[in-house]
């Protein structure tokens, strides 16, 4: 107990005189973090939207598989993205391996089965008759798109705060494919890991401490944003 109090104690004074490494390593995670779930929202967003409209053959086998990516191990996406990009790999020369494009790539990957999962439920809960009658009233595709994403807002908040929290907390693809390099692609669950293993608990409880205030932060967001459309 001893430990942990004193390593909470340096972790405060840390975070109280602004130590430049943290927020460095802060600033990155919150950058990769956000372009990786804006990636996935970009793309798992429409697609979830047409898979909950559309009824085609196995589009039950597609929704299940959506499903299964949904608890896809983070440490799988960072080997079949290292092996990707691996000098010899099929993408190898576009040298994306341990830079924060990398890091971005794999947990875009690793959000993305979540936000397709929780679009398809969101908008597959709307009325049935909903797309029919915004149709019969003229409705374009693009227009039915958007009309049927505002119904399903709420829920699809969900679906940001589950797939930001799954690519911000998560450790094993990041280190996998970003290598926690110093000043280049270390984040803070890497960064965690590391000042746990040399000992030095402070750092390792500061990183902790700033990781949990950002993912606090962003669901206050959200919340906010909820709050403000249902009134």
């Amino acid at each position: 107990m001893m430990l942990i109090g004193q390593g909470l104690t340096e972790a405060v004074a840390l975070l109280a005189r602004g130590d430049p490494q943290v927020l460095r390593i802060a600033g990155l995670t919150l950058l990769v973090s956000l372009a990786a779930t804006a990636l996935s929202l970009l793309v798992g967003v429409p697609f979830g939207t047409l898979v909950a409209l559309s009824r085609f053959p196995g589009r039950r086998l597609l929704v299940t598989a959506t499903h299964t990516g949904m608890g896809l191990p983070p440490v799988t996406v960072g080997l079949i993205v290292t092996l990707l990009l691996w000098r010899s790999g099929p993408f190898g020369w576009l040298e994306l391996l341990y830079t924060p494009a990398a890091i971005v790539l794999a947990q875009t990957i690793i959000a993305l089965p979540l936000v397709t999962g929780l679009t398809v439920a969101a908008v597959g809960s709307l009325p049935a008759e909903l797309a029919h009658q915004l149709q019969s009233l003229g409705a374009a595709p693009l227009q039915l798109l958007r009309l049927l994403l505002h119904e399903a807002r709420l829920p699809l908040l969900a679906a940001v705060a589950a797939g930001f929290g799954s690519v911000v907390s998560e450790v094993g693809a990041s280190m996998m494919v970003g290598g926690n390099i110093h000043g280049q692609t270390r984040v803070l669950t890497t960064a965690t890991v590391l000042e746990t293993q040399r000992g030095r608990f402070d750092l390792a409880l500061a990183y902790s401490i700033v990781l949990l205030a950002l993912v606090f932060v962003f669901n206050a967001v959200l919340i906010r944003l909820r709050s403000a459309r249902r009134g």
